[in-house]
């Protein structure tokens, strides 16, 4: 049958990207604890198009995500953009994963056991030289607040609330996605759990009214924790509280290039 995609493009005109968007797949990643974890992504493939190509193949990009399907994340990443180039005969290809990770968190002190959910993403860029640009990998972590200026003015109490914390790093080898989780949530007032009983309720309760944190507090002591990571080369953090006596959220964001010792 005739090939249409490789038909001659009379216009000369390059696309930078080409390819298929918010494809949502089951995949397997990397999991600390067990090895390994199934859960679903919602993933985008693209390459460069020549100008005197008319289009490129779509299916091919699926086939080579279904190939890559047991174990998608940071190691695999550049093989699939390898492929991805190789064959649709492209200058460069860019791919971007986000998916729900699961962690098991037992409560502070009844030990009862739950599950929570972390926002993931890889994003990865390869260009004509197959070097890896714009390599990056995100976490978005629940986290609770309580604000300092609340406590310090009232007679009795301070109001909290529940935030996120996302983070973006650039890095130079392989880490696990639990330490970069682990290192936000120690930033906060305290963690986020699914399951609490009373005891552990009145735990985290205390441990947020003792470690009071603005959203700035939170942003700068994330900051100051990658600066010591040699791992990772350049972070972007952004931290938003939903703040429980206002009807806007409270935010801060910061960005570096980085270098340090390890997670």
């Amino acid at each position: 049958m005739k090939d249409v995609q490789n038909m001659h493009d009379p216009r000369n005109i390059k696309i930078d990207k080409v390819g298929v968007k918010n494809v949502r797949y089951p995949i397997v990643v990397l999991d600390k604890s067990k090895g390994s974890q199934h859960t679903v992504a919602e993933i985008s493939m693209y390459v460069s198009l020549p100008q005197e190509y008319k289009g490129t193949h779509m299916s091919r990009f699926v086939e080579i995500l279904h190939a890559h399907k047991n174990v998608l994340g940071m190691k695999a990443f550049p093989r699939i953009l390898r492929e991805m180039k190789k064959k649709l005969n492209a200058e460069s290809a860019h791919m971007e994963a986000r998916f729900p990770y699961f962690i098991r968190k037992d409560a502070p002190v009844s030990g009862t056991a739950g599950y929570l959910e972390y926002m993931c993403g890889i994003t990865g860029h390869m260009d004509s030289q197959n070097r890896m640009k714009s390599f990056t990998v995100t976490v978005s972590v629940p986290v609770t607040t309580l604000c300092p200026c609340s406590k310090e003015i009232s007679d009795y109490g301070a109001h909290n609330q529940r935030g996120v914390v996302t983070v973006a790093v650039q890095f130079q080898r392989f880490f696990w996605i639990e330490d970069l989780i682990a290192l936000i949530e120690n930033c906060s007032s305290c963690e986020i759990y699914s399951v609490l009983k009373r005891q552990d309720e009145k735990f985290v309760t205390e441990k947020a009214f003792e470690n009071p944190k603005f959203v700035e507090d939170v942003a700068r002591d994330v900051a100051e924790k990658l600066c010591s990571v040699a791992n990772i080369t350049h972070f972007v953090i952004e931290a938003e509280n939903f703040e429980s006596i206002h009807n806007h959220s409270a935010y801060a964001c910061l960005e570096r290039e980085n270098g340090g010792g390890e997670i």
